[in-house]
């Protein structure tokens, strides 16, 4: 057979080829050739012909049948030989295969050779691809050549000791005692794998930490002789004496030294002379002096040495290299929050980086930016912040505007700068907020009740002929629709006043609800704004319902229930509209483990959703409540119909009924009205405004409707005077535990010969200890003088924990329903 090619002759073959398939062939047909060679047990060339898998491997094609022929050249007695058996295993074997466990006695061998330089083959492949069982059979050897006086052997045994240590951690003890001196090595590749060794040993073992604090004084002592001695050209890079060296033992430094003031004080003054004695001009020194910041920093230094590392830091933004400014810009947000002032000092320099090409390096210096805001700076610093939201990249704008938004929350100076802050972030960048920005804006304008004539003006100017940015037309909507009369009125003293008439505040409106870029949220607040203006404008109103009209028949689902309702209640309840559509009381924010809520001052609590649309009454509570329907079992279960909160009357007078049931207003405005209901019957009916419950009867006996882990519900009994069909139940619950109980909900189901209404509970919490109850009213209208029966559902909180209870309730006294 001939002699086949040798390697320098195929990559020169490989490489005349001019496509992918003509290199494929090229490799298939020479793969073909060394199968050959291997099948017939040619010794000769099988160094040549692995050597040649090897490069084919590199280039991405499958040399896996060369793996028995790695072992057979490991085997061998020639040093050639073994050097491509041992890189062919590097590359080709790993852990994962059962075949690497046939180099262990190769290896072993190897490893007590007479040769050095077979003992570093060895030791190198231990070292890169050797798995646990193999370091557990071989560690004994690594061991031994840790502590010979070869300087060659013992750096390459230090690596291999390494592997060993993190494939198998509980033989670190093992290489323990030839650790005594390695450090007192004059060559520094033994001295440069002792360090990373000790490194492995005490970022795994909180023992040997606490062993090799002792070491810090001789650290100190290596890395001084390196700073301090003259030109070395084994060593010497760039002018600096062994730089890896250095940032070795730094890093070992900054372990030995986190969490320890006696190690830390011994290295406090050789971390200053580093930091003050190595040249800055080449990247060697500006990487020693980033090792040397991140160990001031980490371990507990001196308050004028974290000073002097953040200036190092500081003069890194001001180099050239951006990969300098973006380590410098990332380790000063790190240390931002412990070195605050520290940090304030290069403000100007961080801000100038948000101009920066670099689209990494703007994102750190605006994070930057925002954790150097404080009260002091708030101005200048949203100055610049608003400017760089103006020309960024559109991936800033949303990170950009919220960060905008906490921070002005946070520190600001006055409620007209909040405001102003604000609103120029919606007007940049609007279709980039939160989607709590609006009810956010809202709530701030709502209080800041000086401002509403300025805010009103502001916003109309912003959004003339602009309906893009929709967050902004959101918020101007809901002040052109709640603050309308300020904006005709003139009263902005701050604000060179607009001349604005009636009309023209309708004609912006309008325009919002038909411009193509409005969405349905928007001209939701739109035709709320409008509806609210018919109390604020006095000649535009049948424009006003002319509009509300037309929208009654939007194919808009959302718009079209918010035209019928408004429709219904110029129509049915226009005494009502006036007190419907007041003002908006004054808001407190209060932040919940949920959603934002917004509370209003009075107690009663109001969505998030800040919009003056009039929802149909108890809504909320009749879904809640008609989960029960299928408690009982069968089609004999009738709906809950609840009675909504009494509000407090309204100027107009009258209360603020279901704009879209059939409800007649019976009483007049100097009195509370009760709602009647023609079709079907139910227990409200016929009642007239004289008493119209009896007092609790004497022969009706209260009951305990449930009483369990602390709870206990009671039931008291009244009979209505007009209608006897109508029973009034009272329940009182009470908490007999050491804790108050919660958002405590009480709910009931009856069957389908019945009709209940529950109102409203006087509270959501029960006292401990008895101290208090919540009562709340049940009307059960029994026409047939059946037996009532009910189901009722409990849910509250109790010691963190949510609780949740069904019981079933049979035991009413006959006088309650006969």
């Amino acid at each position: 057979m001939p002699a086949p090619i040798r390697l320098r002759e195929l990559i020169r073959t490989i490489r005349t080829a001019r496509t992918q398939a003509e290199e494929r062939e090229m490799i298939q047909k020479e793969c073909a050739a060394i199968r050959s060679s291997f099948r017939e047990e040619d010794n000769t060339y099988r160094c040549r012909n692995v050597a040649k898998l090897l490069y084919m491997h590199m280039l991405g094609y499958p040399a896996h049948f060369g793996q028995l022929e790695c072992l057979k050249l490991i085997a061998s007695q020639k040093f050639t030989d073994k050097r491509i058996g041992y890189l062919g295993a590097m590359l080709l074997l790993d852990e994962r295969q059962d075949v690497h466990l046939l180099m262990t006695n190769c290896i072993k061998n190897d490893l007590n050779h007479s040769t050095q330089y077979v003992q570093g083959l060895a030791l190198c492949t231990l070292g890169c691809m050797g798995s646990s069982e193999m370091c557990r059979d071989l560690a004994g050897e690594v061991e031994k050549l840790l502590k010979t006086s070869n300087s060659y052997l013992r750096k390459k045994a230090a690596l291999c000791a390494v592997h060993v240590i993190r494939k198998v951690p509980e033989l670190m003890e093992m290489f323990l005692p030839a650790t005594k001196n390695l450090l007192n090595e004059k060559n520094h590749g033994v001295l440069h794998t002792s360090v990373v060794l000790l490194t492995e040993m005490c970022e795994r073992s909180p023992d040997m930490l606490s062993h090799f604090r002792k070491l810090v004084p001789q650290l100190v002592r290596i890395l001084k002789n390196l700073i301090m001695s003259g030109y070395s050209p084994e060593h010497d890079v760039s002018g600096i004496s062994d730089p890896f060296l250095q940032v070795r033992i730094l890093r070992l430094l900054r372990i030995l030294g986190r969490n320890d003031d006696d190690s830390s004080e011994a290295m406090n003054d050789i971390l200053a002379q580093v930091a003050t004695n190595t040249e800055t001009s080449k990247n060697v020194g500006n990487a020693i002096l980033y090792e040397t910041v991140l160990t001031i920093m980490d371990i507990k230094s001196e308050s004028g040495l974290r000073v002097l590392a953040i200036n190092i830091l500081g003069r890194f933004l001001l180099n050239n290299d951006k990969n300098i400014r973006y380590v410098a810009l990332t380790s000063l947000l790190k240390t931002v929050q412990t070195d605050h002032n520290a940090v304030q000092r290069h403000r100007s320099t961080i801000v100038d980086c948000l101009k920066d090409l670099d689209v990494s390096i703007k994102r750190r210096a605006m994070e930057l930016s925002f954790a150097l805001v404080n009260g002091n700076n708030i101005r200048g610093m949203m100055k610049e912040l608003l400017y760089f939201l103006d020309s960024c990249e559109p991936e800033f704008k949303a990170d950009c505007a919220s960060g905008i938004f906490l921070a002005a929350e946070k520190y600001a100076p006055s409620k007209r700068w909040h405001i102003d802050t604000i609103m120029r972030v919606l007007t940049t960048a609007g279709s980039y907020v939160r989607d709590d920005a609006v009810p956010n804006l809202i709530q701030l304008i709502t209080n800041s009740m000086e401002m509403h004539a300025y805010t009103v003006q502001k916003l109309y100017k912003a959004i003339l002929g602009d309906y893009s940015q929709q967050p902004l037309v959101q918020v101007a909507s809901w002040c052109m629709g709640e603050y309308g009369d300020l904006l005709i009125s003139d009263q902005c003293e701050e604000e060179e006043p607009v001349q604005v008439t009636e009309e023209e505040v309708l004609d912006i409106l309008e325009s919002v609800l038909i411009s193509n870029m409005s969405a349905s949220v928007t001209r939701g607040y739109a035709l709320t704004a409008i509806m609210k203006l018919s109390t604020r404008f006095t000649c535009t109103v049948n424009r006003i319902k002319k509009v509300v009209s037309i929208y009654g028949s939007s194919i808009d689902v959302e718009l079209q229930q918010r035209a019928v309702e408004y429709n219904a209640l110029f129509k049915k309840y226009d005494h009502m509209r006036s007190a419907l559509l007041e003002r908006m009381p004054v808001m407190e924010k209060v932040t919940t483990n949920g959603p934002t809520e917004i509370v209003q001052t009075n107690g009663e609590t109001e969505p998030a959703v800040l919009e003056t649309k009039p929802p149909p009454s108890g809504l909320q509570p009749t879904s809640q409540a008609n989960d029960l329907l299928d408690l009982l079992g069968g089609n004999d279960i009738t709906p809950v119909i609840p009675t909504a909160p009494t509000s407090k009357p309204a100027s107009a007078g009258g209360e603020l009924l279901d704009l879209l049931g059939d409800l007649n207003l019976t009483a007049s405005p100097a009195s509370v009205a009760a709602p009647q209901i023609s079709q079907p019957p139910f227990l409200l009916d016929g009642l007239s405004s004289q008493p119209l419950f009896n007092d609790i009867a004497a022969g009706i006996p209260s009951i305990t409707a449930y009483s369990k882990n602390g709870l206990k519900i009671d039931f008291t009994f009244e009979r209505s005077n007009t209608n006897p069909s109508v029973t009034v139940i009272t329940i009182q619950a009470s908490n007999s535990t050491e804790l108050d109980m919660t958002d405590f909900v009480f709910q009931a189901a009856v069957p389908k010969t019945f009709q209940l209404q529950l109102l409203s509970p006087s509270s959501s919490s029960i006292p401990a200890f008895n101290t208090g109850t919540i009562t709340q009213v049940i009307k059960v209208l029994n026409p047939q003088k059946q037996q009532l029966r009910m189901r009722i559902k409990l849910t509250y909180n109790h010691k963190g924990s949510a609780m949740q209870d069904l019981a079933e309730v049979n035991n009413f006294p006959p006088q309650s329903w006969q």
